[in-house]
């Protein structure tokens, strides 16, 4: 059994190097790389990490950004908007991961998030630990004890089941009835009206689960539950399908086993023409192949 499997929001990545406040980057080729740079060099401080300890890895990207949800629900996030200088970096930042000799997942029906829910599913129970490295609220339904954790390395922060229960007041399983409740702005799922954060997490910690909320309030034991109840009556296949929203897909095909996860190194060649292409990178794998 290994001790870890890394695997990481490509997506997420790619936004946090682009609008990051490191410089602006421009490729010889005049195109804006900072994205992709950034993304470049973020994994290479991770795979040179000592406490992380990084052996088998994989990334995940949205690409394109919509996805089966979209056809669910028309408000679902989608791609329109992005700066594109972003947009011009989608397939560019999967083929320097790949540079890397690192895989990549690239999720066009499902979502980034949906791979790394299915990676925790099928490689768990062959891991000791499955490190989900992104801090979205959603992963938080994958998490398992100690032994499927999201880890935040911005904040530097780990969050087990118990970090899923402080940050969120629910126990993961609990997380897409919560954020079909409350709402999730990043994603397109707008909530029910006056559901916030603590009042969703009491009734949840009370009834379990969404469907189990009854529509008579007297049981509810939190303020304004007339109210709300009223509103959930209304709106309550519209909660049931936020919640479908929010529910993370399993299912994934992910054609590796994990053994072809493992990290031997970056393709020496293939390597050093992305970093050609990117007009340099600062920094270089500890190890070629």
């Amino acid at each position: 059994m290994i001790e870890r499997l890394h695997v990481i929001d490509g997506t997420y990545e790619l936004y946090r190097a682009h609008y990051s406040k490191r410089p602006s980057k421009t490729a010889p080729d005049g195109q804006g790389v900072k994205g992709t740079a950034g993304v470049v060099s973020s994994l290479l401080s991770l795979l040179a990490d000592p406490a992380e300890a990084v052996t088998h890895i994989a990334v995940a990207f949205d690409n394109p950004i919509e996805s089966f949800r979209n056809g669910l629900f028309d408000g679902y996030k989608t791609g329109a908007g992005m700066e594109p200088a972003l947009v011009a970096q989608m397939d560019l930042v999967e083929a320097a991961v790949s540079s890397l000799g690192i895989v990549v997942w690239s999720m066009q029906e499902f979502e980034a998030d949906d791979a790394l829910a299915a990676a925790a599913r099928k490689y768990g129970g062959q891991t000791r630990q499955v490190r989900i490295m992104t801090p979205d609220k959603d992963l938080g339904q994958v998490v398992d004890g100690n032994r499927i954790i999201q880890v935040d390395r911005m904040r530097q922060r780990e969050i087990n089941a118990a970090g899923v229960r402080q940050r969120n007041g629910v126990d993961p399983h609990c997380i897409p009835d919560w954020l079909a409740l409350v709402g999730d702005t990043a994603d397109g799922i707008p909530g029910l009206a006056g559901f916030g954060a603590k009042t969703a997490a009491s009734l949840l910690n009370r009834f379990g689960r969404l469907e189990a909320i009854p529509d008579d309030p007297q049981t509810w034991g939190v303020r304004g539950a007339a109210r709300l109840a009223a509103t959930l009556a209304a709106e309550r296949q519209a909660a049931l399908l936020y919640k479908q929203l929010a529910t993370l897909r399993t299912d994934v095909p992910l054609p590796q086993t994990l053994p072809e996860l493992r990290w031997a190194g970056a393709p020496k060649r293939q390597f050093e023409d992305m970093s050609a292409r990117l007009g340099g990178v600062a920094q270089q794998p500890q190890q070629f192949v």
